[in-house]
């Protein structure tokens, strides 16, 4: 049987449900039902259920959604209980700043090393995790194999960074350079993040008075 194709508004979605999940079952909720998840993420309760229909049956008529189960097996389609592990490459005031505060176990992912170009940062460590000359970056990433680079680099090296890492085997990237970067290989994945989209968007949304 062919698999079938998530749309990519519903895979954006999914990372949405399980915030809120797990944000209700740390209050102790038990139960839900699709309107009341509906009304506190502000999106119709027949697209929650049209969205996780995806995925499979869930929830029970007339009781909702069991908080617990549904987290859990939300977690487990994001593939948060599969042990990625993620390197960052850029220790600049961005990349300091993920690795001070971010917590990436909280996603799934365990974060095994920093790489960086100054001499003043290589062999210090943040949070337990020890930054590492790039010079260092093929031979690591060819004998531990992570999953995902976190890029924070400037836009001039990031492609040609990308696509060394790509020959290596890494297949996910969290690119904070602000270019839109690409890869022949239709396994190897991007997700972007442009401070300056979502802060003009916020200015379009204030503007429309």
């Amino acid at each position: 049987m062919k698999k079938q194709r998530i749309s990519d508004a519903v895979i954006h979605r999914l990372p949405r449900y399980y915030r809120y999940l797990n944000d209700l079952h740390d209050k102790g909720v038990v139960r839900i039902s699709s309107n009341s998840l509906g009304s506190k993420m502000g999106i119709t309760a027949s697209q929650i259920r049209q969205d996780l229909s995806c995925f499979g049956e869930f929830g029970q008529q007339g009781y909702g959604y069991n908080v617990s189960e549904l987290r859990s097996e939300i977690g487990h389609i994001l593939g948060s209980d599969n042990g990625h592990r993620l390197i960052i490459v850029g220790v600049g005031h961005l990349g300091h700043a993920l690795l001070q505060n971010f917590d990436f176990g909280k996603a799934g992912f365990q974060l095994d090393a920093a790489f960086d170009i100054s001499p003043e940062l290589i062999g210090t460590s943040i949070r337990d995790v020890t930054i590492r000359s790039m010079d260092e970056l093929e031979d690591y990433v060819a004998q531990n194999v992570p999953d995902v680079a976190v890029l924070t680099v400037p836009q001039s090296v990031a492609q040609p960074l990308a696509d060394q890492l790509v020959s290596l085997g890494i297949r996910g990237f969290w690119n904070f350079t602000n270019v839109e970067l690409s890869s022949e290989d239709p396994s190897v994945f991007f997700e972007s993040i442009h401070f300056v989209d979502t802060l003009l968007t916020l200015s379009y949304r204030i503007s429309q008075e």
